[in-house]
């Protein structure tokens, strides 16, 4: 089989793909039939290096997959080979054929494409527990989304106005900001290209502090960082939530604890990766309810690249260099 391999430290174009030896499942473990990948920031990080977790080389990117069960391993239970299954990987998830422990596996219906469900279980599993357990958003509050119209950020939107919340979506073109619009956000904001001086971060407040309005934001989903971090707590709400999801801008912001005191604010991190394997029944629990919210036509994954395992690298390149909108998938034939 093939796989798509970071064997040196590099970017996308450091990735070769090469044959490798198909798995076999070990007890309690399944091998799938790989049908798609989900591209996610991560991917870009994990190559360079410079993500939380560094796996041994050589490795596959990829941190979520749809699949069909090729084979199980003694004693698993929940999914039999032919079954349809959806699974968070971390990484390892670029290759034709992939072995993963069985209670990282989730069926889905019949009518999810695989496309669909390999763009699913990381972006709104990472929106989930963070508006759902760090976040406590709640009906009728405020929730500002920056990078809206992002993998984490439309689900972040879809999820936000299933729980009842005023959903107002930051982005960086218009064209993002309608589309996100089209996924349930109330209203949008179009923010300018950092870097930002102090005055471009002064005039960057006050766009968010008006499209939040005088009460501010009760939570802030901030998947973006950078220079854009600032501005947005100088929006939140009297005793609003603040979360930390990531650094799409590249630069690890230096917030003025000073704004968290005069605030009476949260600034909350989000590390869903590591509260999955703390809490496997609650991550069960949220992917099932995930799964029923997409049922019910309450959330979808919007798609917007797809590219074959031979262009992994590109596809990873189109993320990276923030072109995307929604999700970016590859797939297997």
């Amino acid at each position: 089989m093939k796989a798509l391999l970071s064997k040196v430290v590099g970017g996308p174009d450091s990735l070769v793909l090469e044959d490798v030896p198909s798995p076999v499942a070990k007890p309690g473990h399944a091998v799938i039939s790989v049908k798609a990948i989900g591209v996610n920031f991560p991917d870009v990080l994990i190559i360079e290096d410079k993500y939380q977790f560094k796996p041994e080389r050589p490795f596959a990117p990829g941190g979520e997959l749809s699949g069909v069960v090729k084979s199980v391993g003694e004693g698993v239970t929940n999914v039999k080979p032919g079954d349809r299954i959806l699974a968070n990987t971390g990484w390892g998830a670029m290759a034709e054929e992939v072995a993963l422990p069985a209670n990282r596996l989730w069926k889905i219906p019949d009518a999810m494409p695989h496309d669909v469900a390999a763009a699913f279980i990381l972006t709104y599993g990472t929106s989930y527990h963070a508006l759902h357990d760090r976040g406590h958003l709640k009906a009728g509050e405020t929730l500002l989304v920056l990078g809206a119209a992002g993998g984490v950020g439309l689900s972040a939107v879809e999820l936000g106005k299933a729980v009842g919340a005023r959903v107002i979506a930051a982005c960086s073109t218009q064209e993002k900001v309608d589309l996100a619009i089209a996924h349930g956000a109330d209203s949008g904001v179009v923010y300018g290209r950092g870097p930002f001086d102090k005055e471009g971060q002064r005039a960057l407040s006050a766009l968010f502090k008006e499209a939040c309005g005088p009460g501010g934001a009760d939570v802030i989903y901030d998947a973006v960082g950078g220079d854009y971090a600032e501005p947005a707590l100088r929006a939140i709400a009297w005793e609003g939530r603040y979360l930390v999801i990531g650094f799409a801008a590249g630069e690890i912001p230096k917030i003025p604890l000073n704004l968290a005191l005069m605030k009476g604010c949260d600034i909350v991190g989000v590390f869903w990766g590591t509260w999955t394997q703390k809490n496997p029944a609650a991550f069960a629990a949220s992917i099932d309810d995930l799964l029923a919210l997409y049922a019910s036509g309450k959330i979808k994954p919007h798609v917007s690249a797809h590219f074959p395992l031979e262009k992994g690298a590109d596809a990873i390149a189109h993320l990276g260099g923030r072109h995307a909108m929604g999700k970016v998938v590859i797939t297997v034939d």
